[in-house]
């Protein structure tokens, strides 16, 4: 997926991405990690493992999901001013194919960058032998928070 150049509100944006994502116990229990992180696109990889899986072997939709969610969420935080944390409001998640891979890549972009409210999307690859499938999509809405004590990192 490509964007247009997007600007960052905050010349730190990348270090309160890896800040912000050190802070989140999900991740950390999927055993995710930052890739790209550049202003309006950050990418997430997780490996497969066992306590990440459905019945089948393949990882779990739940699990997709919540990292394809941070992923979008962290590309949307990208573009906020310095005083803005992130919330999701809503998102759309298309299953198209079985979560099968030895890793996953997952890709959060920004599509409508907005004062308030951000427009992404979001692209799961499962990598498997030296190729990569698309898996799932993403269609997620997230929202600027400012002046809440009980949402700042």
């Amino acid at each position: 997926m490509s964007t247009s150049r997007l600007e960052p509100r905050n010349p730190q944006y990348a270090q309160r991405v890896h800040e912000s994502f050190a802070l989140q116990g999900i991740m950390q229990t999927l055993g995710a990690r930052l890739g790209l992180v550049a202003p309006g696109s950050v990418d997430i990889a997780l490996d497969w493992a066992p306590g990440l899986t459905q019945q089948h072997g393949f990882l779990h939709a739940g699990v997709v999901s919540a990292a394809l969610d941070s992923a979008c969420g962290y590309a949307a935080f990208t573009l906020m001013p310095a005083d803005a944390e992130v919330l999701t409001i809503e998102f759309k998640i298309n299953l198209l194919a079985p979560a099968r891979g030895e890793c996953f890549r997952m890709e959060g972009r920004v599509l409508k960058p907005g004062r308030t409210v951000t427009v992404c999307e979001g692209r799961a690859y499962a990598l498997h032998g030296g190729t990569e499938k698309l898996v799932a999509t993403m269609g997620c809405t997230l929202m600027a928070i400012t002046g809440r004590e009980d949402v700042r990192t």
